[in-house]
C-alpha cells in the first residue's frame, strides 16, 4: 500500500474582523484511505494578538495514511470561532484545502467564509452575536450545493505542511 505523512502546523490565521480566535479542523478523505496513526481532527487553542492581526496558533498536524488507490485525496476542512467576552462562540468562517499532491514542505492559504444570512440574521448578530451556520458541514468540501449559498469572505489561514510519499510509484506518480 501506499503511504502519506503530513506532518506541519495550524499556523496562523489573518485577516478575520476580531480577534480571541480558535480552530476547529477535520481531515477527510476517500473509502481508499485509511488513517494509520495521528488524530483525524482537533481545536486549536484561543488565541488573541495585541500588536498585529495575526493570531499565531501553531497548531501540530501528524498524519499517517495509507490507502489503494489515489482517488478521494486528503482535505483539511476548517471551522473558524471567535470567543467573545461573555466566553460565547461565534462562528467566523469555514474553509478546506487539499492536501499538497507533491512532496516536499509546502505553505497553503485557506480562504474562508460564512453564510451571509437575511438581513433579520445580521440585525442579530450584530447585536446578540452569533449568525447563519451550516446544518449539514459536509456543504464546506461539496461542491454540489456550495454554489447556493450566499457567503461573505472572512480572514485566511496558513498551513504549513511537510508532504511524504511511500510507494506513490505504483500508481504511475513519479517524485
Amino acid at each position: 500500500m501506499a503511504e502519506l505523512h503530513v506532518i506541519g502546523e495550524i499556523s496562523h490565521g489573518r485577516g478575520f474582523p476580531k480577534q480571541s480566535l480558535f480552530c476547529k479542523w477535520n481531515l477527510q478523505f476517500g473509502n481508499n484511505w485509511k488513517l494509520v496513526s495521528g488524530k483525524q481532527e482537533g481545536q486549536t487553542h484561543v488565541i488573541s494578538s495585541e500588536f498585529d492581526g495575526d493570531c499565531k496558533w501553531c497548531f501540530p498536524i501528524d498524519v499517517h495514511l495509507a490507502t489503494k488507490g489515489i482517488q478521494g485525496w486528503p482535505k483539511i476542512y476548517i471551522q473558524i470561532f471567535h470567543l467573545d467576552w461573555l466566553g460565547r462562540s461565534h462562528l467566523f468562517g469555514y474553509g478546506f484545502v487539499l492536501i499538497p499532491t507533491t512532496p516536499g514542505q509546502h505553505t497553503v492559504e485557506c480562504y474562508t467564509w460564512r453564510p451571509f444570512g437575511t438581513l433579520r440574521q445580521r440585525f442579530v448578530q450584530f447585536f446578540l452575536g452569533g449568525g447563519p451556520q451550516l446544518k449539514n458541514p459536509d456543504a464546506i468540501v461539496s461542491a454540489n450545493d456550495r454554489d447556493k449559498l450566499s457567503t461573505e469572505a472572512m480572514g485566511t489561514v496558513q498551513f504549513k505542511l511537510n508532504v511524504i510519499f511511500r510507494h506513490f510509484s505504483k500508481f504511475g506518480v513519479e517524485y
